[in-house]
């Protein structure tokens, strides 16, 4: 790799243990963190609900092993952070444990400020009639901050569970002029000798008022006190709806909703995580212009937030597929172009970066690069094993502005190319009848086959099958793909 200061506005494909490196100390003011648990598998950002089923031991070994791949990447995040900086780390019950363990470790105790708990859900599906443990509905944010004197704005909700009726029971009186506002005590809850005081024929609370007798005038002037029409009565304040912020925000979030199968912002990967809940944790620990990171950053949910919000930001995710994800969304969200309003680096350039790619990371950069060569939407299935041959889809690229509430991504529409791909430098004539079986199965007579090369006996059947019009495969190279993605920049 380069070596090079990491650029803001800028997406970056890699493992962040290398990228890090070259982010100056201390010139990050958030870092938030929500790594997958096998963490150096990058197609794993695909997992669905069944896969979810697989114990921890089986995604990464053991815990040790993931924490010792955390840990340096931690360690390189807490150097970059500047002194008034913070950090999250969103992890859930597989290994939250062990994480806050080492957080506790790399940033103190001391600088521990929260355990964030998400209430994502009413619980996992699979634990809903089981009789031997409860239904999992949270999820953890931990939040560090480097100093005592970090950056942190107060936040506030409406939307909090309960709160919409504890507005309409307690702001039950109105204005003339239809304002609605409570009434609130202004008695001091301890002595207060220097604020007892008479004011317009109404006796202090026994403790003394609340507040000085300057700023008692400065409300009535403004209308804002409570007067009884019994003088015996006692002066309150006056708090009006219109003027409230909402519910202060605890550590307890249970009003950002999950991605849903109806959200207009789902993309599809089972770890996507709703905008609302990035723009929380950006507005409370950081200002305008400030420089955000992420760096697993998966779809970008961190990134649309930050550009939103106003913010410098930096992505960093080791799976070329999230990467391209990210810089598609952010033109459909903001129009923001790549290569001239953010950039994306250190994409595969080469057949050997991609030929040491995992398995099935090399099948989603194929299916997504062959889209862009045919000027379609490529999409990769999110079904690993069990696919009967079929690694991916073509769909006409006016299909895609319809997707969002299938699991196939693209509705039921049979406008689509079965993909083929092989990670092997030739592939044989026994791929291709494998293709074929899967193409007939499928219902198509058309489809794509992308490998790094074809055996001659290969090429020969795919003429054969298109003269007698059985089935057309086009057999498309990686060198190609290659060469209309550095054509496209």
């Amino acid at each position: 790799m380069t070596s090079y200061q990491l650029k803001t506005q800028s997406i970056y494909s890699g493992d962040c243990l290398k990228m890090l490196k070259d982010i100056p100390d201390e010139s990050v003011d958030l870092c938030y963190l929500d790594p997958p648990f096998n963490s150096n598998r990058n197609y794993e950002v695909f997992w669905g609900d069944v896969q979810e089923k697989r114990a921890f031991a089986d995604r990464f070994g053991d815990a040790e092993a993931y924490i010792n791949y955390m840990r340096p990447r931690v360690m390189e995040l807490y150097r970059v952070l500047k002194k008034t900086g913070s950090f999250y780390y969103h992890c859930d019950w597989h290994a939250s444990h062990y994480v806050k363990i080492m957080l506790d470790e790399i940033f103190s105790f001391g600088n521990f400020r929260n355990e964030i708990v998400w209430k994502r859900k009413t619980g996992r599906g699979e634990t809903q009639h089981k009789s031997n443990e409860f239904g999992v509905s949270t999820e953890s944010i931990f939040f560090y901050t480097k100093t005592r004197k970090s950056t942190f704005n107060s936040q506030y909700s409406f939307d909090a569970i309960g709160y919409d009726e504890y507005l309409k029971k307690t702001f039950r009186h109105q204005e003339s002029d239809g304002r609605i506002y409570r009434i609130d005590n202004l008695a001091s809850p301890s002595l207060r000798p220097n604020l007892i005081y008479d004011y317009k024929g109404y006796k202090p609370p026994k403790n003394g008022w609340a507040i000085s007798k300057e700023k008692m005038i400065k409300w009535d002037k403004e209308g804002r006190l409570y007067f009884p029409k019994n003088k015996r009565g006692r002066i309150q304040r006056k708090r009006y709806l219109d003027e409230v912020k909402g519910k202060p925000v605890q550590n307890l979030w249970d009003d950002i909703q999950p991605i849903s199968s109806h959200s207009v912002e789902r993309l599809g990967y089972p770890t996507q995580k709703p905008i609302s809940l990035m723009e929380r944790i950006i507005n409370a620990s950081s200002n305008k212009g400030d420089v955000i990171l992420d760096a697993f950053c998966g779809c970008g949910t961190t990134l649309i937030a930050a550009q939103k919000l106003g913010r410098k930001w930096i992505g960093i995710d080791i799976s070329p597929t999230a990467c391209r994800v990210m810089s598609q969304r952010l033109y459909d969200l903001y129009k923001l172009r790549e290569g001239k309003d953010f950039y994306v680096e250190d994409l595969p350039k080469t057949e050997e970066e991609l030929r040491a790619l995992p398995h099935f990371e090399f099948q989603n950069w194929a299916v997504i690069a062959l889209g862009q060569l045919t000027n379609t939407t490529g999409v990769p299935n999110v079904i690993k094993t069990g696919d009967f041959g079929i690694d991916g889809r073509l769909y006409p690229i006016e299909i895609e502005k319809k997707k969002k509430d299938d699991k196939d991504l693209f509705g039921d529409t049979d406008k689509y190319l079965p993909v083929q791909v092989k990670q092997m430098d030739k592939a044989g004539r026994p791929d291709i009848d494998n293709f074929v079986s899967a193409i007939r199965r499928d219902g198509r007579d058309k489809g794509y086959f992308v490998a790094f090369g074809y055996s001659k006996d290969a090429e020969k059947e795919v003429k054969r099958l298109w003269k007698v019009g059985e089935v057309d495969i086009n057999l498309i190279e990686v060198s190609s793909l290659l060469k209309a993605e550095s054509m496209s920049k």
